[in-house]
């Protein structure tokens, strides 16, 4: 059922469990997801929403709310991760900087901060859809970022002006934001995949060094339009 074509115009059309405590908002959620062709299921509390779930209930996508009556989203997020690697989209309390890393190292694909529009909402699903739906990307032979074509076979980056060159662990990096390609990446979830590689010590501070190396090279800008800070959580790379 999970199908999504922005440029056609086509509806998302698919299977999404809401978990959410406040039935207000769980149910304008629905209702909003119904009239994009989705069919919906919900639940208001971690017992319901993990029965959901081990029935083994077809899913395509899921929005969890992190404060619930008898546990919280993280719970939820636990039981999910476990059986299937479909996007999971958290929705947090504003400006709630903990949750929000939590979130992202328990396996969530991204989140949206309440209050929200629903216009927003549904762009970052669709946003988490068109990466997941790119995972392929990866055995692709060629992958393009910017201007960029990164020849993913031979490690070689070409551009407008020639090649670009890359030590061993600015290649990594940029391998990792390829694969995560709209995905907020944590700080942790970066040093854990980099850690040692080549050789070399890699801390919070030289990770900072290596994305403005990378950045600079890629020919991004101040404001870091390739690879995006997400001040308080980490990074994203957008294009």
């Amino acid at each position: 059922m999970r199908t999504i074509n922005d440029e056609c115009g086509e509806r998302m059309e698919l299977r999404v469990l809401i978990v959410e405590d406040d039935e207000i908002i769980r149910e304008g959620l629905a209702l909003a997801l119904r009239q994009e062709g989705c069919q919906v299921y919900t639940a208001g509390t971690v017992n319901d929403a993990v029965e959901i779930i081990r029935r083994e209930t077809p899913v395509d996508f899921y929005l969890l709310d992190i404060l619930l009556p008898d546990g919280d989203g993280f719970m939820v997020c636990g039981e999910i991760r476990k059986r299937t690697d479909t996007p999971i989209l958290f929705l947090t309390a504003c400006d709630d900087e903990v949750n929000t890393v939590r979130a992202l190292e328990q396996g969530a694909d991204d989140y949206l901060s309440k209050p929200f529009r629903i216009r927003e909402l549904l762009a970052r699903m669709k946003a988490i859809l068109r990466r997941t739906n790119r995972e392929e990307a990866r055995l692709k032979k060629v992958a393009e970022v910017g201007k960029a074509q990164v020849h993913l076979k031979t490690g070689r980056i070409y551009c407008d002006n020639g090649e670009i060159v890359l030590t061993a662990m600015e290649y990594k990096l940029l391998l990792i934001f390829i694969n995560h390609r709209g995905q907020t990446l944590t700080r942790r979830q970066i040093l854990n995949q980099i850690w040692d590689e080549a050789g070399d010590f890699v801390n919070d501070n030289t990770l900072s060094v290596y994305v403005k190396r990378l950045r600079k090279k890629l020919g991004d800008t101040a404001e870091g339009q390739l690879i995006q800070t997400v001040r308080g959580v980490g990074y994203r790379m957008e294009k």
